[in-house]
């Protein structure tokens, strides 16, 4: 049976090494060449798609995360028994998961009945992300979820908290927000800039954005 590590952050990223490193290194990564957050659910299939063999157990895909499972289940693993994603430098979580490269990958393994995990790890502005804290808390949640197996069709999606060291946050399960992302620009002449601040979106009351944003780390189950 074999673990896929894939991300959207691309294969060098320190998430997925840190993601590996929760898993104490076992699994193999399948993960995109180049940063593709924000990608959602894209696929390419209208040019080719170049696989890099790094070793028997790293391939990078020059394509999208839901690329990378498809590769992955299709080609490269026959006996493929779960999909993590992650750890992405980043939170993804309520209307994060309609953007997010990070959860398309573990929505794609759940359309072909793979169970899957996606992780993110919330960054408080310009902050750095102890990785090595993030791999912690992922062993921790992946330990909670090892018995709890998603219904046929859906899987789990996890965001961690930015908290100091020495500070160890509870693990809540709670529903997806239903609140838009900020929607704020700044014109200049005829050009609109994003300035949306993220910290400060709306939530609902108890949901996975005010669980995390609270200190906590927040699972939910989504469906495809």
């Amino acid at each position: 049976m074999t673990l896929i590590l894939t991300n959207d952050d691309g294969i060098d990223a320190p998430g997925i090494r840190a993601l590996l490193k929760a898993v104490d290194g076992e699994g193999i990564i399948v993960a995109p060449r180049d940063h593709h957050s924000g990608c959602g659910h894209q696929v390419t299939t209208t040019k080719p798609i170049r696989l890099e063999t790094r070793s028997h157990r790293e391939f990078s895909i020059a394509g999208t995360p839901a690329d990378c499972v498809r590769i992955a289940l299709n080609h490269l693993c026959s006996d493929v028994s779960f999909v993590l994603s992650g750890i992405n430098a980043g939170g993804n979580m309520g209307a994060d998961v309609y953007i997010s490269g990070t959860v398309a990958a573990v929505r794609e393994a759940a359309f072909h009945r793979i169970p899957g995990v996606a992780i993110s790890q919330y960054k408080k502005g310009k902050l750095s992300i102890d990785w090595d804290l993030s791999a912690f808390w992922t062993a921790k949640v992946l330990a909670e979820l090892r018995d709890r197996t998603p219904k046929p069709g859906t899987f789990w999606n996890v965001n961690l908290p930015y908290l100091e060291v020495g500070i160890e946050p509870a693990i809540i399960f709670c529903k997806p927000c239903t609140q838009p992302l900020p929607s704020d620009f700044r014109l200049e002449d005829n050009d609109f800039y994003y300035c949306g601040d993220y910290a400060k979106r709306k939530r609902d009351e108890g949901s996975d954005v005010d669980v995390c944003l609270s200190g906590s780390i927040a699972i939910t189950e989504l469906a495809v």
